[in-house]
């Protein structure tokens, strides 16, 4: 007969390896380019001596005079808390019970459960890796409180059935919570939430954040690149001016081409000596770019990348489009720079009993959750580049 300790046994062994593989390589096409380390972690923060700059005991002289004087690398210590990344599943008891007597049943269960977290996850974590840490994921224009109808500026980051506060202005309460998104009209930018939430009541500028993320997030590519963050891993970016990646508005160009990105290439080399590994972009910018190639008669090169991931090949540099890249924009990077420090990898939350699976107070549920605790650093962000406000196709 199947039992919660079966279920214990089973993903403690068989699913935790199979559930880590996959979060960790193929939930996403640039997770799996960059390395993951417990290299530098120290207590709760990552803590690492970046080095910039050039070693300046060198030089030149005559036969018999002075030697260059000794002076030592640059450094900078980076500083940042580890995030908390959980994963959570819940099975209920009458569905335990159901599948006592039949294994196969039961290990339907719990199959379907660990696909779920790994979808769940893969586009919780993908989102992260673009945003500023914030948790911000949309803002809020409007709402209809007979509809239950919010109006936002982008639904690139939200899904159905993702579980959500609202922020008003710059208050670190919440003004509404554990609100469910229950549809999303994808043409007219507006979602429906199982809860009622008027505008009038708050002033100040809506957003809307995972439950319980707000500012708890990976340090992903959006803090990177966005200007408005002046203090990054601790570093004031106004001081070091290496800490800023290079950044060029495409608006005025007629259209996406080799020239352009070739040129942010080039100056990541020249000026950082950064190489560019790895292109990600929005699919518009995509699109524009195989326009422009088919444009000028140019083959498509197709590369195959870990994950089962396909790209277009830019001089062999992968190119792919990710849905959380904000419209309008191309990265290009140099992921060996990149690594995702962590405490440890992927764990089960254990209980002090050593249990993973526990009953949720009051409820016939039972749930468990996948924990790790790490956050992305960039070693030079400098030798990081954007093209934006890039005209879509």
């Amino acid at each position: 007969m199947v039992t919660l300790t079966n279920a214990e046994n089973a993903l403690k062994t068989v699913y935790l390896g199979v559930v880590s593989n996959q979060l960790n390589t193929n939930i996403n096409p640039l997770l799996g380019k960059i390395k993951q380390s417990t290299a530098d972690v120290w207590g709760k923060e990552v803590r690492k001596l970046a080095p910039y700059g050039l070693n300046g005991g060198i030089g030149a002289g005559t036969e018999d005079g002075d030697l260059p004087s000794a002076a030592a690398n640059n450094y900078v210590q980076f500083v940042s808390s580890l995030k908390n990344l959980y994963g959570t599943i819940e099975i209920s008891d009458k569905a335990i019970r159901a599948s006592a007597n039949n294994a196969g049943a039961f290990v339907n269960l719990l199959n379907a459960e660990m696909e779920g977290l790994v979808k769940a996850s893969s586009f919780n974590f993908g989102r992260m890796l673009y945003g500023n840490g914030s948790g911000i994921i949309a803002t809020i224009s409007d709402s209809d409180d007979t509809t239950q109808t919010l109006t936002v500026d982008s639904v690139r980051n939200i899904m159905e059935g993702m579980v959500i506060d609202i922020y008003a202005g710059s208050s670190a309460v919440a003004g509404l919570t554990g609100a469910r998104i229950t549809t999303i009209d994808r043409k007219l930018s507006t979602v429906k939430i199982d809860k009622t939430f008027t505008l009038a009541e708050v002033t100040g500028t809506l957003t809307m954040s995972v439950q319980n993320s707000r500012g708890l997030e990976l340090t992903g590519l959006g803090a990177i690149f966005d200007e408005d963050v002046t203090t990054l891993y601790g570093v004031d970016r106004t001081v070091q001016a290496w800490m800023n990646p290079y950044s060029v508005d495409m608006t005025s160009a007629t259209e996406l081409s080799d020239i352009s990105i070739q040129t942010a290439i080039d100056y990541l080399d020249e000026v950082a000596g950064s190489t560019v590994d790895f292109i990600v972009c929005s699919a518009g910018v995509k699109r524009a770019y195989q326009e422009y190639l088919n444009t000028y008669k140019r083959n498509v090169d197709i590369m195959n990348l870990e994950g089962g991931y396909k790209a277009l090949s830019y001089s062999g540099i992968p190119l792919v489009s990710d849905r959380f890249v904000p419209s309008g924009t191309l990265y290009l990077l140099n992921t060996k720079e990149f690594t995702l420090h962590q405490l440890c990898d992927w764990k089960w939350l254990e209980g002090e009993d050593g249990r993973v699976i526990k009953q949720n107070a009051g409820k016939a549920t039972y749930t468990a959750t996948l924990v790790k605790y790490a956050d992305l650093i960039c070693d030079k962000p400098s030798g990081q580049a954007m093209l934006y406000d890039i005209t879509e196709v």
